[in-house]
């Protein structure tokens, strides 16, 4: 039987209870002195709540709770073993993991031993618990040069201009009943990706009963390849801030409760850069499949706004009102001015009980063969395949 000791392992110059700018209390989880940067202790409870200030790599031995906000901070590495489940206190938006620019997770599962990050409750629900968080230096595009943009949860900086920059890895990482609501707008996801460069590798993770957006990009570079969300209560994949990395092979399916498949927006509406954005978004995303829940539901599968641009190839819609919904002006957002430069444009796409194709509010004068073409052999992506055994449904 394990021993379950709590580890409160806090300790900080003595124990420090103010605040940091990150809103988290300054204190350092303290590895004990058993050499090699594990945590030791074998066979404990440990409870993780703070800064992490020293490399640490969690003992498959032992059980971890995050128990408050948890900041792997700059120059830090933290990683986890495959097959490791993280519980998460089921106490809403204060406890997350963030990895701070700077820092790393290596956090790489197996598709028979993913890494899972799911909530501590009898009967969890979407919204227990914040949410992962990565937070990087490469570019956004509301600051310019060195300067950082602050994240709406945690208050951690983000940004500036390293492309390559590197967070570390995940691979074959789950994230269940995420998105604690903080206050007014600010609510956590299930992956958010601040400023991340395409130094990271980003691969096979899933977000599952999230209550708000399932994988989030607040600008940045990087590359994610299978993407899985199932049942995300807000939109599955947010784009905003000048994302321009790459998505290859996503899925998404609705739940009951829904928005869209993917909104996605060229800059953030919300910090006021509509006049002069330094760039538009514009990922690339190939293979992507949306499974709603029937044309009739009058839900929409994308959404693309305040100017972004994105180029698609091999998407397959199912079920849905609208499929593609595009939001824009002449002026600040010129969504629709990216359909004519070539800069917004879907290659090959197949519908399935979908009952507008394309509905432009852009502005913008442009026919719906100008923005897709419709390819009977599209497919998609091969969901049945990748998200074989490590995926929940």
């Amino acid at each position: 039987m394990k021993n379950k000791i709590l580890l409160a392992i806090v300790i900080a110059a003595t124990l420090f209870t103010s605040c940091g700018e990150d809103g988290t209390s300054d204190i350092v989880i303290n590895l004990p002195e058993n050499g090699g940067g594990n945590s030791g202790n074998q066979g404990q409870f440990v409870s993780l709540s703070g800064s992490i200030t020293s490399d640490l790599t969690l003992d498959s031995t032992n059980e971890y709770k995050l128990t408050g906000p948890t900041v792997i901070e700059d120059g830090v590495t933290l990683t986890i073993p495959a097959g490791m489940v993280i519980e998460a206190a089921a106490t809403g938006a204060d406890v997350y993991l963030a990895v701070a620019q700077g820092g790393k997770i290596i956090a790489e599962g197996t598709s028979s031993q993913p890494i899972i990050f799911t909530s501590d409750a009898n009967t969890p629900n979407a919204g227990d618990w914040g949410g992962l968080i990565l937070l990087g230096k490469a570019p956004v595009n509301s600051i310019t040069g060195n300067a950082t943009a602050t994240s709406e949860i945690g208050n951690l900086s983000y940004g500036g201009s390293v492309a390559d920059d590197n967070s570390g890895t995940l691979r074959y990482v789950r994230v269940e009943y995420s998105g604690g609501k903080a206050s007014g707008q600010s609510e956590n996801n299930g992956f958010s990706f601040y400023g991340v460069g395409n130094g990271t590798v980003v691969e096979y993770i899933q977000m599952f009963e999230g209550s708000d957006d399932g994988v989030e990009f607040f600008g940045g570079t990087v590359n994610v390849s299978y993407l899985s969300v199932v049942n995300s209560q807000d939109d599955s994949i947010d784009w905003t801030e000048g994302y321009t990395g790459t998505i290859t092979d996503a899925y998404v399916k609705h739940g009951v409760s829904h928005d869209k498949g993917i909104e996605a927006d060229g800059y953030n509406t919300d910090v006021g850069n509509n006049s002069n954005p330094l760039y538009f978004s514009k990922p690339t995303v190939t293979n992507l499949t949306i499974v709603g829940l029937g044309s009739g539901t009058g839900n929409e599968a994308i959404r693309l706004r305040a100017g972004t641009q994105g180029i698609f190839t091999n998407v397959k819609l199912d079920g849905f009102a609208e499929g593609f919904d595009l939001d824009g002006d002449q002026g600040d957002n010129p969504t629709g001015a990216g359909v004519l430069s070539g800069d917004l444009n879907v290659n090959s796409v197949i519908f399935s009980d979908v009952t507008v194709n394309m509905k432009n509010d852009t502005g913008e004068t442009f026919t719906e063969a100008d923005f897709l073409t419709v390819d009977a052999g599209a497919t998609g992506t091969d969901y049945a395949t990748w998200g074989a055994g490590w995926t929940r449904s």
